[in-house]
């Protein structure tokens, strides 16, 4: 599980491990943890040009004691102040290196402090220390002008990039965009949450030892979805696994019916039954000879492509008193399962729609509206997009991470909302199942996508492998 922290609560724990430690030991591990992640970022240190930009914080000291470590292994280092109050000990340190020291105008114009002179040479890495995570959203003019003067080389972020909004990954204002993100001690919601995460490139954890409690916002990874996948008893049958009622599609839209389908007939489930349109059923029993009709059930997924059923069939299926996944057509009528044990699976603009405000909105401040939502119904909520976020009533928040720019295709949508009723249906709390769906949603596109374009047949195809890999010990 990859947990993120809020920035009260890393702070309360460096503040313990400080007063049990010698004075500078964080600071130290930090910047020896940023030095070889740079060095293995640039495949080497000797030779090698790097730039620091260098603010009045904690980040700004491990910049410059990483380039300290930098320069005695032979790179050419140079920083940037961009404040007049730098760590002097990180200053004295890469001087002592024999690091070069500047200071930053406003202008971006850089005033040498230390006897020299020369152009602005071309650098192979830039070291982003200019804000820490106490930092508010959005840059200094001085730093703006930094950033822009070396547009185009590749940047590594100290413990996230400058100018987001750590605790809430929102992205208001100008800011970094890295490459690397060298973070310490626990992963950050922004290093996990969209916007922000989008700014972060590729995320390495230093281990500086701290005792964190829980948090929040996490996500989950393959060994925690293994451990909540429903795993047949041997002595099993196919009600015991969980019966998956269908209630999607339409004349109108019968691909929506079938793909809901082939989403909940992923194996996850002993029987999937459907009940809907004529034509659709006829659909679904042409490619799933497996799928039943009416009938029991321990999960309905309601909604995709109902278009103007969409309301009957969410009263239909609320009257079983069994959890629901509800989507796209029948999210209108969400008010109808108020208190239920329901998953609601909205995108961007439906989600706006839900909750009164512009798409926009929702897409600068995903985390913010999937919680407000959550609250608001007192239901699980999955926000659809590039860092689908899975949120509970209670707070808690679930980033997915899996996933590919080709499972952007129409239809896919109903295929999670099939998976997600599927493991409902075997068991697991609204929460979990949104969360494991969305992971093994995820990861089945990025297995299809391996030879190119995919479209939502090939996502729920796909299923079964990416679920086989997950091997943990049968139950019994």
């Amino acid at each position: 599980m990859i947990q993120a922290h809020t920035v009260e609560q890393v702070r309360a724990a460096e503040a313990e491990l400080m007063a049990r430690v010698p004075a500078g030991t964080l600071m130290q591990r930090a910047a020896y943890g940023l030095a070889y992640a740079v060095v293995d970022f640039l495949a080497g240190a000797y030779g090698r040009r790097v730039v620091l930009l260098v603010g009045s914080g904690d980040n700004g000291g491990d910049a410059l004691y990483a380039g300290a470590v930098l320069a005695r292994r032979g790179a050419y280092v140079e920083a940037w102040l961009l404040s007049d109050s730098a760590h002097k000990g990180g200053v004295a340190a890469l001087r002592g290196a024999g690091g070069r020291v500047r200071r930053t105008e406003p202008t971006g114009r850089r005033a040498p402090t230390d006897g020299s002179t020369g152009s602005n040479p071309r650098f192979d890495v830039v070291v982003d220390g200019i804000v820490g995570i106490g930092g508010r959203p959005g840059l200094r003019e001085e730093a703006a002008a930094a950033l822009d003067r070396l547009a185009g080389v590749p940047l590594v972020a100290v413990d996230t990039p400058s100018g987001v909004d750590v605790d809430t990954g929102e992205t208001p204002e100008p800011h970094a965009v890295a490459d690397v993100t060298v973070t310490f001690g626990t992963h950050k919601v922004a290093h996990l949450v969209d916007p922000a995460a989008g700014a972060a490139g590729v995320v390495q954890l230093v281990d500086i030892g701290l005792d964190l409690p829980p948090a929040d916002v996490e996500a989950l990874q393959a060994e925690d979805v293994a451990a909540l996948l429903p795993r047949p008893h041997p002595d099993a049958q196919k009600y015991t696994r969980g019966v998956v009622g269908v209630r999607a599609g339409s004349a109108t839209y019968p691909g929506a019916g079938l793909l809901s389908v082939s989403g909940a007939a992923c194996g996850l489930a002993g029987m999937v039954r459907y009940v809907g349109d004529q034509d659709v059923h006829d659909l679904v029993h042409e490619q799933h000879p497996e799928v039943v009709g009416a009938g029991r059930v321990q999960a309905w997924v309601v909604g995709s492509g109902s278009a103007d059923g969409a309301e009957g069939t969410l009263r239909e299926a609320l009257a079983d008193d069994v959890p629901l996944v509800v989507d796209a057509d029948a999210l209108a009528y969400v008010d109808l399962a108020h208190g239920r044990p329901v998953v609601l699976t909205p995108h961007a603009g439906e989600l706006a729609t839900m909750l009164g405000c512009e798409r926009v909105e929702v897409e600068d401040r995903p985390l913010h509206h999937a919680r407000t939502a959550a609250e608001r119904y007192d239901a699980v909520v999955l926000l659809k997009g590039r860092r689908s976020l899975v949120a509970a009533p209670d707070g808690r928040v679930r980033v997915n991470r899996t996933g590919t720019p080709w499972l952007a295709t129409a239809g896919a949508g109903d295929v999670l909302g099939g998976v997600i009723g599927a493991l409902l249906a075997g068991g697991l709390t609204p929460y979990d199942a949104a969360s494991a769906g969305a992971w093994l949603h995820g990861a089945a596109a990025t297995l299809a996508a391996q030879d190119g374009p995919i479209v939502a047949g090939d996502v729920a195809r796909a299923l079964p492998a990416v679920a086989g890999t997950l091997h943990t010990s049968p139950p019994g």
